[in-house]
């Protein structure tokens, strides 16, 4: 299938690494002119120095002024913008039950702030040209899953209410919004890696009890989604979370 994805122009926050970094590459093969962030100066343009038609953007996205900036300089790097891809996040927490103020102010930061700051900052260049955003969320959005932080999981349901919520006012301007919620994803320093190392039987165990396709998912099997959605071939998907699991969900 042609993406038509050539000579747009694209953001991908949190990109230095794991998901992002390979939604980036991807997006870059496809012909996209890409700025890749992170708030790791050293890490992002380490992997901008191996890529064609990528530019680096430093700054920490959760923060609303350096969102801000970050928009502001990729659209100046790029000459525009007509992709938002927010991946910022992160599952590391607390238990379940040993919330505290702090730590619900971070993760939603983590994993909500930073793209409600950076949709906020590149809506009307969006709406200039009838772009597109994909948010990168979690199945524990969705549903209770055992041992998943509190945090964490408030976090994404939030995100998707925010999606839900939000394509209406975006589809006046022509613009279109969708997150996608990956299970168990492996990649270098995740911890499904962590896992696998310590006991991979415990794993392989856990994904024929728990996982129809009885596997973990892979970077790649995001990005090929999130390239789908970016592109024109998905017109008419807008405010929907896309499941992305393996058959893991059940709710």
């Amino acid at each position: 299938m042609q993406l038509e994805l050539t000579g747009k122009k694209a953001l991908v926050t949190g990109s230095s690494r794991g998901i992002g970094r390979v939604i980036a590459e991807l997006l870059v093969a496809e012909g996209c002119y890409v700025a890749l962030n992170s708030r790791n100066a050293s890490e992002v343009l380490a992997v901008v120095a191996e890529l064609t038609q990528a530019v680096a953007v430093v700054g920490d996205v959760s923060k609303p002024e350096e969102a801000r900036r970050v928009v502001s300089e990729a659209i100046s790097a790029m000459g525009g913008l007509d992709i938002l891809i927010c991946n910022v996040g992160s599952g590391s927490s607390v238990r379940p039950g040993e919330e505290t103020y702090e730590e619900w102010q971070r993760m939603f930061a983590l994993n909500l702030w930073s793209t409600t700051n950076t949709v906020e900052a590149a809506r009307n260049t969006l709406a200039a040209a009838k772009g597109v955003i994909v948010c990168i969320s979690s199945i524990c959005g969705l549903e209770v899953v055992p041992g998943a932080p509190l945090t964490y999981s408030a976090a994404k349901a939030a995100l998707h209410a925010y999606v839900r919520g939000i394509a209406r006012p975006l589809g006046k301007d022509g613009v279109r919004i969708n997150a996608i919620a990956p299970g168990n994803v492996l990649f270098d320093g995740s911890v499904w890696s962590r896992k696998l190392q310590e006991d991979a039987n415990s794993v392989q165990d856990m994904l024929k009890q728990s996982v129809s396709l009885s596997r973990l998912g892979t970077s790649q099997d995001i990005a090929e989604l999130v390239a789908y959605l970016a592109s024109p071939r998905s017109m008419f998907a807008t405010g929907a979370i896309w499941t992305l699991d393996g058959g893991q969900v059940h709710s």
